[in-house]
């Protein structure tokens, strides 16, 4: 029974991660503008991000969509086709489980933070300034 219960959700996966990316990628928002000081900022600070991602969750799809609706160019690292980022994810944060941001400190110090939802309210309190509109 498990084996039969196991081909149906890999079916099931097949059929709709191509759906899931495709809309993704269809309806991603626009991002956020800022003076080119600002932006400049922006992506000095977020050279020092990465975030571990499976192209098809949908954890990850939603925090992709805010780092877009942020225009936040942070280096996206494929954990499920990439043995070394998986080993990466594993060695540096404790577990292979997306999405999960790398954030390296000031000091050099690393930080792993696992959950969609932290990972957000993290970026919007280090990014989201209040001298931004959306583009339209």
């Amino acid at each position: 029974m498990k084996p039969l219960i196991r081909l149906f959700f890999r079916t099931v996966r097949l059929v709709l991660s191509p759906v899931m990316i495709m809309a993704d990628r269809m309806t991603t928002p626009k991002g956020i503008v800022r003076t080119p000081q600002a932006q400049a900022a922006v992506e000095e600070a977020t050279a020092r991000l990465a975030l571990y991602h499976f192209q098809s969750c949908p954890f990850c799809i939603k925090t992709r969509r805010e780092m877009a609706r942020l225009s936040l160019p942070i280096e996206l690292r494929d954990a499920q086709h990439d043995a070394a980022r998986r080993e990466e994810l594993l060695q540096g944060g404790g577990e292979v489980k997306v999405p999960c941001l790398r954030i390296e400190d000031d000091n050099g110090d690393t930080r792993w933070m696992y959950e969609s939802e932290r990972i957000i309210a993290y970026l919007h309190e280090r990014f989201d300034a209040p001298e931004t509109a959306p583009v339209t």
